[in-house]
Formats: C-alpha cells, structure tokens, sequence
C-alpha cells in the first residue's frame, strides 16, 4: 500500500508515476485527497470536542468548590451534551478511517522512473540476451509428447485425481523435479540465504500483507471454512515472518530462500499456449525474499538477477532479461525484470522468473520497519525473485535437449539426478 505522506507531500510525482500503470491515476488520487480530508476534518473536530470536554469537565469541580451549584449543574449538561457529540464522532472518524483504507488498497504501487511505458507484454523492453538457440530436427517434441513417450510426465493422470493442471510425475521426471529444487537451493544458500520451510497456507492477514489480497482474491484457491489460503508463492508466508515488526538495523539485509508448491486457479487460461507444463495450477518453486535498506533495494535487485542468471547458464538453458513496462507489472512492484528460456520445439520464449522490488509497498502493510542511525523507526523495502520455477524450468530442458538416443540432463544436474539421460 503506498505511503499516505508520499500521496500528500509529493502528489505530482505519484500521479506521474501511477499513469505509467494506464489507469486513471488522477481519479484515484483525488478520491484518496477527498477521503483524507474528510478524516483529517474529523479528527479535528473531535480533538477540538474533546478538548472542551476536559476543560469543561476540571471547571465542574472548580465550581463545585466555589458553592457555585447552578452553573456546576449547567457545566454538567453541557458535557453530557459533549460526550454524546464526541461519541458520533468517533463513529464517523471510524467510518472515514475505514473509507480511506478501503480506497488506498485498491491503488497499485507506483513504477519506479526506470520502468518504461507501455501498455501489453509486447511493450516490454529486452535488456539483454545469452546462449545459443537449439537447432532441433523436425521430429522435435514438446514436452508432453515426450513426457508421455518416456513415460515420466502424466497430465492425464493428474486430470484423473484433480482436473486440469495437475501434473503427475514418475520415475525421472519425479527425480528430475527433485534434483531442480535441491540445485535451486544449494545455490541459494552457498549464496548467503537462510532457508526457510514455511506453511503451504496463510490466513487472510498475510496475502493482504503481501498484495495479493484483495487484488488476486479470484487467482487464489480458498479454503473457506477455516478461512485459509493456499500460497501462491513462497513470497507470502517467509515476507510475513516479519509483519508488526520493527527490525534493528544490523540485522539487515535479511535474505531468506524458501521451497514450496505454489497453487494458482489462472482463471480463464485456455487454448494451445497454456498446454503441459506451460500453465499449471499446482508447481513447485524456489523464492528468495530479500527485506533491505530501502537506499540499498534497487543495487539488491540487481544482484538478484544475476542470481537468476548464474542459475540459467548452469542449466545451459538460452534465456532473456526483460523490464516489464508499466502496463504488464504486477500489483504490488514498483519495479520488475521477468527471465525468460527459450523453448525449441514449441519456439516461443517461457517465463521463468519475476524479481521485484516493491520498496515501502508491502513493508507499509506490513507494518514492517527498521531503526536507522537515528533510531527513528522507518519502512524497509522488500524483493523476492523466482530463483526458479520449475514447471517450464522442466519443460525447456526436456524440449531443448531431445536427442535421437535420449534426453540429456544438463551436466550441473546430474550430481542431483543420478542420471546423464533419460532413456525409453
């Protein structure tokens, strides 16, 4: 959620800002500056009611003292007449509160200058690209053609058990996902992060937290009657360790890795594009979670993609460096670089990885602070990147090294798999 103060003291630059997101930035600001001075009027009037009261409240006693009974009497009526007044207003300033809450979670965080303007992925600036795209025959297979050839992947089985977009696998394809995640996490930890094994679910407090409540409500599978959540990403619950916390300067930067499943409905995905492993509802997905100074956060941000990067030519996989463009940023980030691998038997380029940073925006709903130098308790930033996901991670490696004798592992991998390939 964006700062108040940062709306109020610099509403030119936030307006600026927020339109790069193609939204009605004006509209959404006026609304905000109408229904805080609506609160701010009223917590006026009230201090101003209340401040009489107490006035009014020492000169019964005063009165009382002088024999002056009648006008004591008089003072007491008047602040019955007070308290009730003083009551409708705390009714109101409660309302206003509520009303301006209401209103400044539906604004998304605004971009940072970096981000360019643009309205679809196709706006998307590419900042780099690396690795030689392979040259398959023209027998070459997608994923779940091989998958079910091979026997490892098993879409229709997981159709059986739950619906579409649930993957079974077996044999190698079981170990492959297994070596992706002990690799993912082996590097992230040699990296300096922590790991963490969180909960697979959150209360509705953390996805509010963390953005994705009440902007992804319908992208998240609910369990209503204990009022639970099945994560979306490993994101929600290791950034909500620290919520209503006040953290000490020393103990930043925090840098947490996390594996989990990750459960998404994608409502209205369909057709050829979204086929296999391409879009899925369940996926496994190794998340690091950065919480840093917020003068440090975009310098971590890079470093972060390099992470990811680091972990790309391992798995000796072609990919690119996108900048999102205002119009295709998620929610919650004022800034975000997507990696993408390159598919050969499908030839189109698969998202693997978002790295965000949102800055104060989720550290502010949060309540996530840190002391500086002076002691004074400030909002920190916080990042987190795909480092990776696995569904397509599998299906670029499976598409990309189909050879006439077998599919190939690539060499940093098969310490983990036990393998070199998997064979018929």
């Amino acid at each position: 959620m964006l700062e108040l103060s940062f709306l109020r003291e610099h509403r030119e630059e936030a307006e600026q800002r927020l339109a790069k997101r193609n939204i009605d930035a004006k509209g959404l600001l006026d609304r905000a500056s109408e229904l805080d001075e609506v609160r701010r009027n009223t917590q006026t009037e009230l201090d101003g009611r209340q401040a009489e009261l107490n006035a009014l409240s020492r000169s019964v006693g005063e009165l009382m003292k002088a024999g002056k009974k009648e006008e004591a009497g008089a003072a007491k009526a008047k602040s019955t007449e007070l308290k009730n007044g003083i009551a409708e207003l705390k009714d109101k300033l409660e309302s206003a509160e509520k009303a301006l809450q209401d209103h400044l979670v539906t604004i998304p965080n605004a971009p940072s200058a970096k981000v360019p303007v643009g309205r679809t992925p196709e706006d998307n600036t590419v900042v780099m690209q690396e690795g030689a795209i392979p040259e398959l025959g023209p027998n070459a297979k997608p994923h779940w053609e091989l998958g079910e050839e091979y026997g490892f992947l098993h879409m229709d089985l997981g159709v059986k058990l739950t619906g579409a977009g649930f993957p079974v696998y077996s044999g190698h394809g079981a170990r492959l996902q297994r070596a992706l995640i002990a690799f993912f996490l082996d590097k992230a930890t040699e990296a300096g992060y922590r790991e963490i094994i969180p909960p697979h679910m959150v209360n509705a407090a953390s996805a509010f937290a963390t953005g994705q409540l009440p902007d992804k409500e319908g992208q998240m599978y609910h369990a209503t009657v204990d009022d639970l959540y099945l994560i979306p990403t490993a994101e929600v619950p290791i950034t909500n360790l620290y919520r209503d916390e006040i953290v000490e300067a020393d103990r930043l930067p925090i840098k947490n890795v996390g594996y989990t499943p990750c459960f998404r409905r994608e409502a209205g995905s369909y057709g050829a594009h979204v086929r296999g492993l391409n879009r899925v509802h369940q996926f496994d997905k190794v998340e690091i979670v950065r919480v840093e100074k917020p003068e440090n956060s975009y310098a971590v941000l890079e470093e972060m993609v390099e992470h990811v990067k680091g972990l790309l030519r391992a798995l000796e996989l072609p990919y690119r460096q996108l900048l999102l463009c205002g119009g295709d940023m998620g929610f919650s980030s004022a800034m975000t670089y997507d990696m993408e691998v390159f598919s050969a038997a499908q030839h189109r380029w698969l998202e693997v990885s978002s790295i965000s940073n949102f800055e104060t925006f989720q550290t502010n709903r949060l309540k996530l602070r840190y002391r500086g130098e002076d002691k004074k308790p400030r909002l920190a930033h916080t990042l987190n990147g795909s480092a990776l996901a696995l569904a397509r991670i599998v299906a670029a490696i499976l598409e990309n090294n189909q050879t006439p004798e077998g599919i190939r592992i690539p060499k940093a991998l098969q310490a983990y798999t036990g393998f070199a390939m998997i064979t018929k």
